[in-house]
């Protein structure tokens, strides 16, 4: 079975996602890339079941991750920020060490696309998605143009087939 079945058996169903946005700075008045991905999802029929905003601070990342995961009828999980070489950018190294399983496609497509919109500083993004849990995480820089390219490039188009993957048997 291909792709193409994949998608079709995948179907179009709503995921449920969580959102949680990654910075020091910003607060729910001011994360635009919060209120555009509730937005964006929101308007496509999916249901978005957590939002928070935590500061890139090891624990918190930890923290926010298993509550995400925790909560009822999660499938996917967004993080956006944190995952640059800044010695304040932790979001990566939190999440990379709790994958199960990763999806390196991700990373590297993001970077190949992104590279395209910046150039070599492209190579900055630690951009990466995986499973933890059984819920699929995916961890994007923290830019607008970047969450913005994520996921409409990556993340939309496979949405369901990505939700469907994880939780189908064998």
């Amino acid at each position: 079975m291909g792709a193409a079945d994949h998608r079709e058996k995948a179907g179009r169903a709503a995921v449920t996602l969580g959102i949680v946005t990654v910075s020091d700075t910003r607060t729910p008045e001011t994360d635009e890339n919060g209120l555009w991905l509730r937005e964006t999802f929101g308007a496509l029929g999916h249901v978005i079941a957590g939002y928070r905003i935590v500061k890139d601070a090891p624990d918190q990342v930890a923290a926010v991750l298993d509550e995400m995961v925790s909560l009822p009828n999660m499938q996917i999980v967004l993080f956006n920020g944190g995952t640059g070489i800044a010695p304040r950018d932790t979001t990566y190294d939190v999440i990379a060490r709790k994958l199960e399983k990763t999806l390196s496609g991700f990373g590297e497509l993001f970077r190949m696309l992104s590279y395209q919109q910046v150039g070599a500083a492209a190579m900055l993004s630690r951009a990466t998605a995986g499973v933890y849990r059984g819920k699929l995480i995916i961890s994007t820089p923290g830019s607008p143009k970047a969450v913005k390219l994520a996921v409409e490039a990556l993340i939309l188009p496979e949405l369901n087939h990505l939700a469907w993957e994880i939780a189908r048997e064998a």
